[in-house]
């Protein structure tokens, strides 16, 4: 029998699974309004299948999100390319001192730095290498959702790790060194003082910035501690004289939000090693912001 929207084993099973799904679409899209979008794809045909005949639900609902994210990514590859200036994934953002939401938490396991990496993937690649690497899925598991044999899911995942290196993410969670950095930071940037805020990056710091053409950012990424912390000295002259830093995190990473009048107005994730920031990815297009909730 095919069952109604409102079938309680429906939405149990499909609410049993969503954060595994929103963290699917996201890994493949970067776009928190697109993941949010293929998951509801996903829960209308959910609705339409006898759940008696299903024999994993997981399997099953896994390979319908992935195989509509891998659609939905080919058609937004025009845009991407086209993109203004570097384009960088949707922040997903938890207070400092409290867990991210149910549905966030396995999309929390992808660092800025990863995302951006899987750009360079083909939409394939990307589901392979997203489903081995982050969601512990086994060959056999991955080539039914990507409808190929496991030797050549093999196959795509060592090409995929070549073009992107090593997915493994470095974050050291030392509380105590992000915060004297972050604050440092703060301190720098409010005396207008390029040479303190150079001392808190490492000589190869490298900054992306994200504006999307609608916000104020640099069109290819700056490298250098120097040249970073002067452009950054420089563009902080611009923000709002109301505006307030936050200390949050992003994808799990050490961050600062600005905020005006309860809205964000930035972004900035921070990778760090041997106490010093090594890269930034400021997230400044508004676009990218929208469902970022201030409390």
């Amino acid at each position: 029998m095919i069952a109604s929207p409102g079938d309680r084993v429906h939405v149990d099973l499909f609410e049993q699974h969503r954060p595994r799904l929103f963290g699917v679409a996201y890994g493949m899209l970067g776009s928190v309004m697109d993941a949010e979008d293929i998951v509801q794809d996903a829960w209308l045909r959910w609705t339409a299948v006898d759940v008696g005949s299903v024999d994993s639900p997981a399997a099953y609902l896994t390979t319908v999100t992935t195989r509509l994210a891998i659609d939905r990514l080919r058609s937004a590859r025009h845009r991407r390319e086209t993109y203004v200036g570097p384009w960088l994934p949707d922040p997903l953002v938890s207070e400092t001192d409290g867990d991210p939401g149910d549905v966030v938490a396995e999309a929390e396991q992808l660092s800025m730095a990863m995302l951006t990496a899987l750009e360079r993937l083909d939409p394939t690649e990307r589901a392979v290498l997203l489903l081995r690497e982050v969601f512990d899925l086994d060959y056999a598991e991955i080539a039914d959702v990507v409808d190929t044999s496991p030797a050549n899911c093999r196959q795509i995942a060592h090409r995929a790790r070549d073009h992107v290196g090593d997915m493994a993410r470095n974050r050291s969670h030392e509380s105590e060194v992000e915060a004297r950095l972050l604050e440092a930071y703060i301190t720098a940037i409010a005396a207008d003082d390029a040479e303190a805020l150079a001392a808190v990056f490492a000589d190869d710091v490298v900054l992306w910035s994200d504006g999307g053409g609608k916000a104020r950012a640099a069109r290819h990424p700056l490298a250098g501690a120097a040249r970073v912390a002067r452009f950054l000295v420089g563009v902080s002259a611009q923000t709002p004289p109301d505006a307030t830093a936050r200390f949050v995190r992003v994808n799990g990473e050490p961050a600062l939000m600005g905020v005006v009048d309860g809205s964000p107005i930035g972004v900035l994730a921070f990778e760090i090693a041997d106490e010093r920031i090594t890269a930034i990815r400021a997230v400044l297009n508004p676009d990218k912001l929208e469902h970022i909730e201030c409390a």
